[in-house]
């Protein structure tokens, strides 16, 4: 039987909306390398703004504290010919594009006699940047609830969602370094003077290599959700879904416990990642302590892609078994584990005895030794653990959104999304913060560190602080918020299963507040 049949039919995705979907994700995530990761290192190298450019990354995003909520409410109240999500997806990809722009290629033009329209052209591009950001990270999480809300299905989301992850951020992440080592100055003895980094020629160039993938993701994210982006899925009431008020949101954010501590566990997960993928902690890492960033970072992060294979496929066997929350838990404890040993590591690691430093027989790094066997063994697997769930929390907003459906009748995807966007983006620019505090406050530094910094135990000591305490600490965060996660597989179906049959009821000239009255488990189904 058909979707157009059947109102109380689950709603199923074609494999091709599910693949091509979570790109959208993918081109967001594009700009999170690009601008979450290097807007602090290009403001503090580039433009000369020093720690300013740190601070400003961080009380932009608090701005969204406002535009989120507001921008959700519209999303909520949009219904046009091309959809609900697709025009938002189309404005925040242009937004962002124009912004990027202006930020890495004119800005640098601003003459040092100007200083002043340096610091106002930063605050304002970066501004415009976070309002199309936000525009196009909803559609991700308010999306999935048109495209299926079978509970078999959704936890593929996470892994194309991973996939389209590795397309946007990865591909950045490895490009930049390459690109980055064409600008180093070096003295007569090859020893590094001035990082690509501080070269203003490498972000024109970067720049218009993201805005192109994060185009081509989008475009393809749009075709996904194409068919499903029509009133007939938009909750149980369909076209007829009444508006929710502003002055509503409040309330059923109070009463969706289950949102609450999704949003808690989302930012343990998220300010894991932003911290641990930080390029300039990454800098710091292989470039200072270890002494040869060129040929320890790409090699180490390849070899995290490689142990999260394995754990993309076991965490959607968990979550299609046992609910997300299950795979959720049981994977960030394994990273949590691993991590401890990252952290003995970095401990003993000695700068004067090779043999407890990071080495790869090639580009001069040395021949391999136990600790390195020993680091690619923890930190392969804690971050395999950790990679394969930092973008669960993803799909676990549609089910709040769907809980929040079963709970008060109400469809509103797009409040949802935003505000799980609001603590996502609050978390990664915090983690921006964090950095250049952590570094100043240990290292003594009042710019951030390079790969060509001079090594101290300071840096050392901010090292393990933001490589493995904080994102441990965040995982700790995680776990207690999911003790009181009640949205396990079993709940999941029986929302679901209840939804669907509210839906049939309003179809077939039930009002909303009958169906709601006369059906609310499963047994009254059946009745």
């Amino acid at each position: 039987m058909s979707e157009k049949k059947t109102s109380s039919a689950v709603n199923k995705a074609k494999m091709y909306q599910l693949v091509l979907f979570p790109l959208n994700n993918g081109a967001t995530n594009v700009y999170f390398v690009l601008v979450l990761s290097y807007v602090a290192q290009f403001g503090s190298s580039v433009l000369a703004l020093g720690m300013f450019a740190s601070i400003m990354v961080t009380a932009m995003r608090v701005c969204d504290a406002i535009t989120d909520p507001i921008i959700g409410a519209l999303m909520d109240r949009t219904s046009t010919k091309i959809g609900k999500f697709r025009p938002f997806m189309m404005i925040g990809s242009g937004i962002m594009a124009v912004s990027i722009i202006a930020m890495y290629v004119f800005l640098p033009f601003i003459p040092e006699t100007m200083m002043w329209a340096r610091y106002t052209g930063f605050v304002v591009v970066y501004f415009i940047w976070v309002i199309g950001y936000t525009f196009q990270t909803s559609c991700t999480r308010a999306g999935q609830t048109v495209l299926t809300n079978d509970p078999n299905q959704r936890p593929l989301f996470t892994i194309f969602n991973t996939i389209g992850s590795m397309l946007g951020m990865g591909v950045m992440q490895f490009l930049i370094p390459m690109i980055k080592n064409k600008f180093n100055v070096v003295d007569a003895s090859g020893a590094l003077i001035k990082s690509g980094y501080a070269d203003p020629a490498l972000y024109r160039i970067i720049a218009p290599i993201g805005i192109v993938i994060s185009v081509a993701l989008t475009a393809l994210a749009i075709i996904g959700i194409a068919e499903k982006d029509r009133p007939e899925y938009y909750g149980i009431g369909g076209a007829a879904q009444e508006k929710t008020k502003i002055s509503e949101y409040i309330e059923i954010i109070k009463n969706n416990k289950p949102m609450q501590r999704l949003m808690v566990a989302g930012a343990g997960c998220k300010l894991a990642l932003a911290i641990a993928t930080n390029t300039t902690v990454l800098l710091a890492l292989y470039g200072i302590m270890m002494g040869n960033y060129d040929s320890l970072y790409l090699p180490m992060m390849v070899l995290g892609y490689v142990f999260a294979v394995p754990f993309f496929v076991l965490s959607v066997r968990t979550s299609q078994k046992l609910g997300q929350k299950a795979s959720l838990v049981r994977y960030v404890t394994v990273a949590l584990g691993c991590y401890v040993g990252v952290l003995a590591l970095l401990l003993l690691s000695n700068p004067a005895n090779p043999g407890m430093m990071l080495a790869f027989p090639f580009n001069g790094g040395g021949m391999i030794n136990l600790y390195t066997i020993a680091f690619i063994l923890f930190f392969g697997v804690g971050y395999g653990a950790y990679y394969a769930t930092a973008d669960m929390p993803i799909p676990m907003v549609a089910d709040c959104s769907d809980y929040e459906t079963y709970r008060s009748g109400k469809y509103i995807p797009g409040i949802m999304g935003t505000l799980f966007s609001l603590v996502d983006k609050l978390v990664s620019s915090l983690a921006q913060t964090l950095v250049a505090f952590i570094f100043l406050i240990f290292a003594g530094l009042n710019e951030l560190p390079t790969d060509a910094t001079p090594y101290s135990h300071g840096i050392k000591v901010a090292i393990i602080v933001m490589f493995c305490i904080i994102p441990m600490l965040a995982w700790a965060a995680t776990l207690i918020a999911m003790k009181g996660y009640f949205l396990t597989g079993d709940k999941m179906k029986e929302i679901q299963a209840v939804n669907n049959a509210r839906k049939a009821a309003i179809a077939e000239g039930m009002t909303m507040d009958e169906a709601m009255a006369k059906i609310q488990t499963v047994a009254d189904i059946k009745a």
